[in-house]
C-alpha cells in the first residue's frame, strides 16, 4: 500500500485551493490518497463530493508516492463503509482558524486516509503532516 501526495496545480479554481492549502500549510502537498495494490485511490475530495474510491493516474511530475506498512485490507473497509459520506470543508478550514472543528460524518483528504489507517486524531493531519509521520526513517 501507498500513500501520494498531490504537488501538481490543477486549472481554475480548484488551483487556486491547491496553491492557498499548500501556502497556509506550509508544504508542497495539497491533497494525499491511499493507493492501494489493485490502483484504486482512497480519500475525500471536494470535487467528487466526499469520501469515494477511484482510479487516478499519477504522473511523478504532479504526485510523490511513499510506502506504507498498513492493513490493506482494513484500509479499503473504512472508505467503503465511509463511503459518500461529505467533504468536510469546515474540518478544512479549522487549519486556518486553528478551531478543533470535526464532523464524523464530513472528512477532507488527509484525515479520511488517517482515519482508514486507525491513526487517532486524524483531523489533525495536513497531508505533509500525515507523509513525515509516515515516511521510513533512516
Amino acid at each position: 500500500m501507498k500513500l501520494a501526495f498531490y504537488k501538481g496545480t490543477r486549472p481554475g479554481l480548484s488551483g487556486v485551493m491547491n496553491r492557498i492549502i499548500r501556502w497556509w500549510t506550509h508544504s508542497p502537498y495539497s491533497h494525499c490518497e491511499v493507493v492501494f495494490s489493485d490502483g484504486a485511490c482512497g480519500s475525500a475530495s471536494f470535487e467528487d463530493g466526499g469520501v469515494r474510491l477511484k482510479t487516478i493516474e499519477m504522473s511523478p511530475d504532479k504526485w510523490d508516492l511513499i510506502e506504507i506498512d498498513g492493513d490493506e485490507v482494513s484500509a479499503r473497509n473504512w472508505f467503503m463503509i465511509h463511503y459518500g459520506q461529505g467533504y468536510d470543508v469546515l474540518g478544512l478550514f479549522g487549519f486556518i482558524w486553528r478551531r478543533g472543528i470535526n464532523n464524523r460524518a464530513k472528512w477532507f483528504c488527509s484525515e479520511a486516509c488517517a482515519a482508514s489507517l486507525h491513526i487517532t486524531d486524524s483531523e489533525q493531519f495536513t497531508p505533509h503532516l500525515l507523509k513525515v509521520a509516515l515516511s521510513p526513517r533512516g
